[in-house]
């Protein structure tokens, strides 16, 4: 490509993205081009690259009753990714910032199925947090196919299937998070086919961890919405904890929480926030 591109810069819980408006479909958005605007040394820097597209200008199979938008998520280098909560925050308060979205419940459509938001909090003024919750729909969980190596320990997992695959380790009482070498990705055994999330666990409380994960295309982040609900999960299993009341999960970029409804889906709530706007060439 060689066409200069208006971009929104956005973060929640500093998982941060580019955000493309394409209401119509008009861009092609490479690989290449994917990973040149998520550098963060050559171009605008980001976990990921989020195309706002109506669903039916995506070029995608889509069910009949799809939702007006589809969040088109790519990782830093490019790859294409299931499901991004985080993300999903900050394009619900791009799409209402546009002015492409008026209610404060809505639909969106991603490679993982619908998702439903739900804004809690708008910011007082331009720059500010908003407040969103995120139906994450059901979760999938399997014990004891896999192990993780790290920091001297190889280490149970549960996998967690959040819409995107999840490896959930937690840490011996004695071994802390903060002193995690996550540099290089630690080590699975056996390797999921495609890969998966790596998130590493502590206790903090009566439903309360911290976490820390090293994300598929991407590298460690400072959060990652569908790991912190992939962890909470977990978490609750290992505590025998069937109450469905909220647990709170700590990231390096702040604070989540996370819910189930009556059903047994997952719920992601924490703020979003629209830091710049600007325009690139790619």
């Amino acid at each position: 490509m060689d066409e200069r591109i208006a971009f929104t810069k956005g973060h929640g819980t500093e998982n941060d993205f580019v955000v493309i408006d394409d209401p119509d479909g008009a861009l092609t958005l490479e690989a290449p081009d994917i990973a040149r605007l998520a550098d963060r040394r050559a171009g605008l820097g980001g976990d990921g690259v989020i195309r706002a597209v109506r669903s039916r200008a995506a070029g995608i199979r889509m069910p009949d009753d799809a939702p007006e938008w589809f969040m088109d998520y790519r990782n830093a280098d490019g790859s294409i990714a299931e499901m991004c909560g985080n993300g999903v925050r900050v394009l619900a308060a791009h799409l209402q910032r546009a002015g492409h979205v008026a209610d404060d419940h809505f639909k969106v459509l991603t490679r993982a199925g619908v998702r439903a938001v739900e804004i809690l909090e708008r910011p007082d003024s331009a720059g500010g947090f908003w407040s969103v919750r995120v139906g994450m729909g059901a979760s999938h969980t399997r014990h004891g196919l896999r192990s993780v190596q790290i920091a001297g320990h190889r280490l149970a997992v549960t996998d967690v299937d959040m819409g995107n695959p999840h490896a959930v380790a937690f840490l011996p009482s004695d071994t802390g998070l903060e002193d995690l070498d996550l540099v290089q990705r630690p080590a699975l055994d056996p390797e999921p086919v495609g890969g998966a999330n790596i998130e590493l666990v502590s206790e903090r409380g009566p439903r309360h961890v911290a976490m820390r994960v090293h994300e598929r295309g991407v590298g460690e982040t400072r959060s990652c919405g569908t790991g912190v609900a992939a962890v909470a999960v977990a978490a609750a299993h290992r505590a025998g904890d069937v109450s469905r009341r909220p647990w709170t999960v700590d990231v390096p970029g702040g604070r989540l929480e996370v819910g189930w409804t009556a059903d047994g889906d997952v719920t992601l709530t924490g703020p979003a926030q629209l830091v710049a706007d600007g325009a690139t060439l790619v």
